[in-house]
Formats: structure tokens, sequence, C-alpha cells
């Protein structure tokens, strides 16, 4: 079982102005959308007029903002998510040495991150609803398969039943 910490009296602000002592966490700011900060962070990379990151610690930057968004949208998605996994595969990775290389990890990361927060906005796996009517089951290729080799036994039938003149 884990236990949450309490907030202790050392870790407070004052707020309001009347002397009165509150815990850091509510005299902050709302916490921000995730999906709105990966979104911005994914641009600076991926942006049509953004340059590439000069340095490497730049670079590093980067990365670790992406691998903390990439931790923030995992607690917010499926845990066998194939866009978390991948996603999580590249965090796991180390950065490159080398110009070329560390930025060619940096879009990847940064490509994975877009595509992890497109399934967080989707909302899963399911479907995309539909507010009018039912949404029709995608048929297997077995079943294209199936219908197909019937239409064709049906001609076949038909063509043989036809009289030869």
């Amino acid at each position: 079982m884990r236990l949450m910490p309490s907030p202790r009296q050392e870790g407070s602000q004052l707020v309001g102005g009347r002397g009165r002592r509150a815990p850091v966490t509510e005299a902050l700011a709302p916490e921000r959308d995730h999906v709105m900060a990966a979104s911005e962070t994914v641009t600076l990379v991926l942006g049509e007029e953004s340059p590439l990151p000069e340095s490497a610690a730049d670079v590093e930057d980067l990365v670790r903002l992406l691998r903390g968004h990439i931790a923030q949208l995992g607690v917010r998605s499926a845990p066998y998510a194939p866009a978390l996994q991948r996603a999580q595969q590249l965090c796991s990775d180390s950065i490159p040495e080398g110009f070329m290389p560390s930025r060619v990890y940096l879009v990847r990361l940064a490509e994975a991150t877009q595509e992890l927060m497109v399934y967080v906005e989707r909302g899963g796996p399911g479907p995309i609803r539909i507010e009018d009517g039912r949404r029709w089951p995608r048929p297997t290729v077995s079943l294209l398969r199936g219908v197909v080799f019937a239409l064709a036994l049906a001609c076949l039938i038909f063509a043989a039943s036809v009289p030869r003149t």
C-alpha cells in the first residue's frame, strides 16, 4: 500500500496577504493540460519554422522535455497501447553522439510523442463515437475472402446453368 505524503508546514507560502499559510500545491496555478504542453514542445521540434537545435545541451533539454511529456501522457493511456510502448522504447534509448544522429533521435522522439498525444486525445483504442448512429465493425480479411469466394461460386453456378446455343 502506498501512503500519500501529508503537506508540511515548512513547505508553505503566504496566501492572500493576511498572513494565512497554505501548502505550496494550493498556492500554485492550476495544472496545464498535458496534451497542450506536449503539443507545444512537439511544435518546437517538428514545426516548419523551427530551426534545428544548435548545441548538444539544447538537444538534451528538448529530449528531457519530451520524455517528461511521454511519462505524463502515459498515465492517461492504456498500459499496453502500441503508441505508448513505442514512445517508452525510444525514451529508454540513450541520446546518440554526433550532430545528425542526435537530431534524428530528437525528431523520432517528437513523432512518437505526437502519436501518443493523438492516442490520448482520441480516448484510447476504442472506435470514434458517432452521434447520429451506429458504426459497423470493420470486416476481417477472412470474411472478405469468404464473400469473394461465395460471389465467384455463385457466378460459376449461374454461368453453368445458362443453356448453350
